[in-house]
């Protein structure tokens, strides 16, 4: 944003600032969900790469497409484990897992 923009939107009341201090979330938990989303990016990606639909990898995992899309989505709902379930099931390795995670 340039320096402009900033000015005239503080002049008029906004508080601008991160992510992480409007949620008011602890470094931890920013920690956490930049990984969950950074795994949630590499599942889509692995996915399309290795040219399985959401419903088959779904079923791949004894699970169901509308949680793969969740999984994709990073939804809150859905934990860590079965997202690196859902990658090692496509045939990531651990260390495609961890350029993924490097890039959080």
């Amino acid at each position: 944003m340039n320096k402009e923009k900033r000015e005239r939107l503080e002049k008029a009341g906004f508080k601008l600032g991160s992510v992480q201090e409007f949620l008011q979330l602890t470094n931890e938990e920013t920690a956490y969900v930049e990984v969950k989303l950074a795994l949630a990016k590499t599942l889509s990606e692995q996915r399309k790469k290795s040219h399985f639909t959401q419903l088959s990898l779904a079923k791949k995992i004894h699970s169901s497409q509308s949680r793969v899309a969740k999984m994709e989505a990073g939804d809150p709902s859905v934990s860590l484990d079965l997202i690196v379930h859902a990658l090692f099931a496509m045939g990531c390795t651990p260390r495609q897992l961890g350029s993924a995670l490097a890039g959080a």
